[in-house]
């Protein structure tokens, strides 16, 4: 008798799912609200303002600071081996090659920033302490949600938007890591550059035991919080320096072994307990949802996270495509990139930690920025969805497509035909269309980057699908076996 998964088992493969990853966002952070705004609200703010840890060594914290500071630091040593992988493996190899997501990504930051001051402006508030809090794209969410209501755009624009949000992941850390730094002390800045410099060294030389990469790992994560720079900085900082070079004994990048390792920690748990307490928003105490919703800074943000988003992503790409003579990918028109810049406008996770950083604690902004970073994300997930099912609703008609010929007949009949996008790996590692995660290793998914493609702008390539005279995925093509990764290891 088959012995049945256990609950713990079966949340794993729950979460495996970008969406289903979503969905338990999105019910921390609704749970986390309900709470803080129901007749047991204190309970909820004695736990948050709870101090933990040792003060001999400045780390008594509350547990909410432990949250965004502490533990979302697994998340950013994900991201940094998301962004390692992207620029040595990826769609960001080539910033030539892939030019129209990165501008369309930065005019996508420049957006809701401009939104939000010029909100400020119309408004007489003064609040410009906000104009950070909309910039950021939740790249799972945001794939999640073009997979579940996007279905039969081309491949091209799941790889345009996953650009796309690798870029604005950067942006938002530079902005953090920039902007959000006070009182630098260059000592412990140094300490934690060593640090992180020997964790690399390690990696690259395939040191991989947990008792010597955890302690340095915690030791440039104390360093860089002594310093002044956010802690979280720290785990960008240790993923980026993973390399990615397989050796032939290896079935796949040391990147995407540890991403698979720390993914279900960094999903199923880190996520969801800071969401539940940057959520957590006493609405009723600080005037009521009304005034939430009518305070400037509120409104810059709800309103600058889909508009200012849509308006710096879609204007972008068309003055790229009108003036600069930049080609967008295979089957993608210009059309396709509306839905796209709306959906782009999820902030969730990143922008929920700008907005606790923007403004003091005690400041009346401060929950209002959090609570609207929610409310503009729902509102981000609703116009998205609404307009990516009218955009398949109608025929596209791409440059090289006819009038009245949807996607697939234009590829049958376009001088292009099978040469799709075949580069269906994301943020996670590798998916499906669907947003799954796919059993192909990464030597298969690299074939998008096959130098004998031609890639578009975008990061998407043209290389036709053919067999891999490589030989089985993780062989090198020489018929060794390949070694398998020690329990000790990250």
């Amino acid at each position: 008798m088959t012995k049945r998964p256990g609950l713990l088992a079966r949340y794993r493969r729950v979460l495996k799912n970008d969406a289903a990853a979503g969905i338990v966002l999105m019910i921390a952070a609704a749970a986390a609200l309900v709470w803080s705004n129901s007749p047991w609200r204190e309970a909820y703010e004695r736990l948050a303002t709870t101090v933990v840890g040792p003060g001999s060594v400045h780390l008594a914290l509350p547990i909410e600071h432990w949250a965004s500071d502490g533990i979302l630091t697994v998340f950013f040593f994900v991201v940094g081996l998301e962004l390692k992988q992207e620029f040595t493996l990826g769609s960001l190899r080539d910033p030539r090659k892939a030019a129209v997501p990165i501008i369309a990504a930065a005019c996508g930051m420049a957006g809701p920033s401009a939104f939000y001051a010029l909100t400020q402006v119309a408004t007489g508030s003064g609040e410009y302490g906000g104009w950070a809090v909309p910039v950021a794209t939740d790249i799972a969410f945001a794939l999640a949600i073009l997979a579940i209501f996007g279905r039969g755009l081309p491949p091209a624009a799941r790889t345009f938007l996953m650009t796309l949000a690798v870029a604005d992941d950067l942006g938002g850390i530079i902005v953090i890591a920039v902007f959000f730094a006070g009182g630098v002390n260059f000592g412990w800045l140094g300490g934690a550059i060593a640090l992180v410099a020997a964790f690399g060294f390690l990696t690259a030389k395939r040191i991989t035991h947990w008792w010597f990469l955890w302690p340095l790992a915690v030791l440039a994560w104390y360093c860089m919080h002594m310093s002044g720079v956010h802690a979280t900085i720290a785990g960008v900082a240790l993923g980026m320096v993973v390399p990615t070079g397989q050796r032939k004994s290896e079935p796949e990048p040391m990147t995407h072994r540890f991403t698979e390792k720390l993914s279900f920690a960094s999903n199923g748990a880190v996520l969801p307990i800071f969401a539940f307490f940057a959520a957590g928003v006493d609405i009723v105490d600080s005037g009521g949802f009304g005034k939430m919703l009518t305070d400037p800074v509120s409104v810059g943000i709800y309103l600058g996270l889909p508009v200012g988003k849509c308006i710096g992503i879609f204007g972008g790409v068309w003055i790229m495509t009108r003036f600069l003579r930049l080609r967008l990918g295979a089957g993608v028109d210009l059309a396709d990139i509306f839905p796209i810049s709306l959906v782009a406008g999820i902030g969730f996770t990143v922008s929920l930690l700008i907005a606790q950083l923007s403004f003091p604690a005690d400041s009346p902004h401060e929950p209002h920025s959090r609570v609207a970073v929610i409310f503009g994300t729902l509102l981000s997930i609703l116009l998205g969805a609404i307009a990516l099912r009218r955009r398949l609703s109608h025929p596209v008609r791409g440059p090289k497509g006819q009038p009245g010929m949807r996607h697939d007949d234009q590829m049958r009949h376009s001088p292009d035909q099978g040469r799709r996008s075949s580069f269906h790996g994301d943020m996670r590692g590798r998916h499906n269309p669907d947003g799954s995660r796919s059993s192909a290793g990464p030597r298969e998914a690299r074939g998008a980057a096959d130098p004998h493609g031609s890639p578009h702008a975008d990061g998407s390539s043209d290389a036709p699908h053919g067999p891999d005279k490589r030989g089985p995925a993780g062989s090198g093509g020489h018929g060794r076996r390949p070694r398998r990764p020690s329990d000790t290891d990250v």
